[in-house]
């Protein structure tokens, strides 16, 4: 494919800095886009993207080339984050930065770059590879591309990005693929762009800011009281001003208990929080789970379509190992995943990410976490001892 013309989402950081420096060097026409998402400001009066903008605009400057400034704060509010507070209405702890790329940086963001700017293939600053390689240099889209791990598997992105579809990753750089977050800072470095390097990155969902979530998520949601119940003996022990506030395996703040509570079950209907004693309580750990909404960044696997199972790795938290799992089709659309080791806390609302080997294969949302450890009268220690 003839790539002239590359649009680069700038984000403000040195991820996308550097992403876009390198694509510049290797001589295409680069055009740089900050996308605005969310435009409130938190209780200090601090709005995060308006520094971001500010800082993505001081980046082109420096590298010479034109930046486009595109609000995306209808979309993002209508695609992501009133999804976003309808789920942790309904009990469900969703995944904003997945729904992000999936709605908003790869549909929204890649159809204004073809359409308005006239690009040939988008770029990012994420952690990730593609089949077709850094610049596209294998680019065969009879074949369809499919999503890699980068050499930098501590900044692996491609969890974030397991919802993306075909079309705009077909057409999709990614310049820090092949590179350590290390040898990004020391590019940068050497690019002039020291200012960028020392500024603190963005850390948790972007909309927040420095505001405490609880604080947050209450100017959306209003109260919906409700009480605290022991799992183990059904006794009420403390009270709770909404379900929306808490998430699986979160501890509780409940006090004169020898163990801290930990969040088992919620009831959207009761407003009930049923928890568990100890961190490592059985009710917290589960073998099995449903998910729906499958997608698979390819194609569906062979072996799912051919032998019915397909044995993989897979995670629900981009920061924890991958857990090897087996996976079947259930009826609409549905598939259940058995995990080749008990996991804590699978969390309704969360997306399970499938890997094979260095690819990430898709996703689905996690609906239903089955039945606990504790409902089918086995012990965390007991099941740990089978497995090892």
């Amino acid at each position: 494919m003839n790539i002239r013309r590359v649009v680069v989402g700038v984000s403000g950081g040195v991820d996308s800095a550097v992403a876009t420096f390198l694509l510049k060097c290797k001589g295409y026409e680069v055009i740089g886009a900050f996308m605005r998402n969310w435009d409130l400001n938190d209780e200090n009066g601090l709005c995060n993207s308006t520094q971001d903008a500010q800082d993505a605009n001081w980046i082109c400057d420096r590298l010479g080339i034109h930046l486009h400034y595109v609000n995306f704060v209808k979309e993002y509010w209508h695609d992501v984050f009133s999804y976003l507070i309808k789920d942790y209405e309904t009990g469900y702890t969703p995944n904003p930065d997945i729904m992000c790329n999936k709605k908003i940086k790869f549909n929204s963001f890649f159809k204004y770059a073809r359409e308005n700017l006239g690009a040939d293939a988008i770029a990012t600053g994420h952690y990730a590879r593609t089949s077709f390689g850094e610049y596209l240099s294998d680019y065969k889209p009879s074949r369809g591309v499919r999503l890699l791990k980068p050499v930098d598997v501590l900044k692996d992105q491609t969890f974030f990005l397991s919802q993306v579809n075909q079309e705009p990753l077909l057409r999709t750089i990614f310049p820090l693929g092949n590179l350590t977050k290390n040898y990004v800072k020391d590019i940068a470095h050497h690019a002039g762009l020291d200012y960028i390097v020392k500024k603190k990155e963005s850390m948790g969902i972007c909309f927040i800011g420095s505001r405490h979530f609880q604080a947050f998520i209450s100017e959306y949601i209003g109260a919906q009281p409700g009480v605290f119940i022991d799992l183990d003996d059904g006794r009420v022990v403390g009270e709770h001003d909404g379900i929306h506030h808490w998430t699986v395996g979160q501890r509780c703040r409940i006090g004169g208990v020898v163990k801290p509570y930990f969040v088992a079950k919620k009831e959207p209907t009761t407003h009930n929080i049923y928890v568990a004693s100890g961190t490592n309580h059985p009710a917290l750990f589960t073998e099995y789970f449903e998910a729906s909404d499958v997608h698979w960044i390819h194609s569906q696997p062979k072996s799912l379509v051919n032998d019915g199972i397909l044995t993989c790795e897979f995670r629900f938290q981009h920061t924890k190992p991958l857990t090897k799992c087996q996976i079947v089709n259930l009826s609409d659309g549905r598939i259940l995943v058995k995990l080749g080791l008990p996991l804590r806390a699978i969390t309704p609302g969360q997306y399970a990410v499938f890997y094979l080997g260095q690819e990430c294969l898709g996703s689905a949302r996690i609906t239903n976490p089955g039945p606990s450890l504790f409902s089918l009268g086995k012990s965390v220690q007991e099941e740990y001892r089978l497995y090892s």
